[in-house]
């Protein structure tokens, strides 16, 4: 673990008395009084599991921790206790163990672990004493999970996530921001390689590193198409940086051949130029290759496509024959026989029973007769429907009705004759 200025404290470590009691020993027997000894313990894994987090790294050692924890000259005298019981609880592992859980093969990387040294102590001394030694590493679970996904994620993110299979080197510069140091991202491939999500080899001493594709759901064995398809990968890259160092080559002799021209030296301009086309001769036939390995590996990734359409094609037609394994020709238009055999007999029963039901030509004349004569003997005289109107009601107009009232005779006046004189 790195230096405790890197770690950030929490509040109550400024409370001498609160921390008296956190730095003091837990007692033998938790049931005196399981209160104070449960929150002595949760406050402790809670802060080396955020350290750890905070540093980036996912392994801790009894020394490094007290170390780490020391307060005014003293340290934790519980940190002892807190490491067993998390081992016991499964939260954290001996380095050892978690790796030799995966595979052996790892044994012979040589990345930094303490894997070929001698188990000084068994898992069951580690639970039944006190006797913690103070190098033996521990890898914490949830951590080392947490930084296996975000090695993944880095990976399926980066510009190799066509390429399936890395160098270990390539691996360590692009997990720079992930993982704190190398211990780390080994922890991190182990766990990987427990998810089935990577796969790690040596190949002519030097080890490789196998990612799972999305497509897939478990990343398959390295194969000798693997190991070509990665040689040729590693040759486009160093005929790319060859490629462009011969450039920058070419441009700097050119830059000193203009700066000799003006200082008037002909002569050795002139050779630089022609040390400047020997060096774009050979970056063009560097170029070539180049382009050479790359419509190599075009092939090799639509070979690929074109075996997973093979496939994908192959699955259809087998389901195809299982769906169609009792369909026929035959047996089909057998069939559409008895279907439309079927639908006539319909048609005819329809037919029969709507016959059943229908009214003869006769009927229905006599029905209308029967009809026309109802609507004679219902129709009204042509003044029997109208009320009676009384003799008296009737009056002028103008003249209003009221009891009693007898209307006089109005006689017009005669115009006498005169006869013309």
């Amino acid at each position: 673990m790195s230096k405790s200025s890197e770690t950030a404290l929490p509040p109550e470590w400024d409370d001498d008395e609160r921390m008296n009691f956190l730095f003091s020993d837990f007692k033998e027997n938790r049931d005196v009084n399981t209160t104070d000894w449960d929150s002595k313990m949760d406050f402790w894994i809670a802060l080396i599991i955020k350290t750890c987090r905070d540093r980036a790294t996912v392994i801790v050692n009894l020394q490094d921790l007290s170390q780490t924890f020391r307060r005014k000259e003293k340290s934790p005298l519980g940190l002892a206790t807190v490491i067993q019981s998390m081992a016991r609880c499964g939260k954290i592992h001996r380095e050892s163990e978690f790796a030799a859980h995966v595979d052996c093969g790892w044994l012979s990387w040589g990345v930094g672990l303490l894997l070929v040294k001698p188990l000084k102590w068994t898992f069951s001394t580690l639970l039944g004493s006190n006797r913690v030694p103070l190098e033996e590493s521990f890898v914490v679970i949830e951590l080392v999970k947490e930084k296996a996904a975000e090695l993944l994620a880095v990976y399926r993110s980066s510009e190799f996530a066509s390429r399936s299979i890395l160098s270990f080197q390539e691996l360590c510069a692009l997990s720079s921001d992930v993982c704190a140091d190398e211990s780390t991202l080994c922890m991190a491939l182990l766990q990987l390689q427990r998810d089935k999500q990577v796969t790690v080899s040596l190949h002519e001493g030097e080890k490789i590193v196998k990612f799972c594709q999305p497509d897939q759901d478990r990343v398959c064995p390295v194969s000798d198409v693997d190991i070509g398809i990665y040689h040729l990968q590693r040759s486009e890259k160093l005929l790319g940086e060859r490629v462009e160092k011969l450039g920058l080559e070419a441009d700097k002799c050119k830059e000193e051949a203009r700066i000799l021209l003006h200082e008037g030296k002909k002569s050795q301009a002139l050779r630089c130029l022609r040390g400047r086309k020997r060096v774009e001769k050979r970056a063009d036939n560097l170029f070539v290759k180049l382009e050479s390995i790359r419509a190599i590996l075009d092939r090799i990734a639509q070979s690929q496509t074109d075996k997973m359409v093979m496939q994908a094609y192959q699955a259809g037609v087998s389901a195809l024959r299982l769906s169609l394994k009792d369909v026929t020709v035959e047996r089909a238009e057998n069939l559409v026989d008895q279907i439309q055999e079927l639908c006539d007999t319909q048609d005819e029963v329809n037919q029969t029973i709507s016959s059943g039901v229908t009214s003869t030509d006769e009927d229905i004349d006599e029905l209308e007769e029967e009809l026309k004569s109802l609507l004679e003997e219902s129709k009204p005289d042509s003044f029997s429907g109208l009320p009676e109107v009384p003799a008296n009601v009737l009056r002028p107009f103008g003249e209003p009705s009221l009891p009693g009232f007898q209307p006089k005779k109005v006689t017009s006046p005669t115009k006498r004759f005169e006869p013309a004189q």
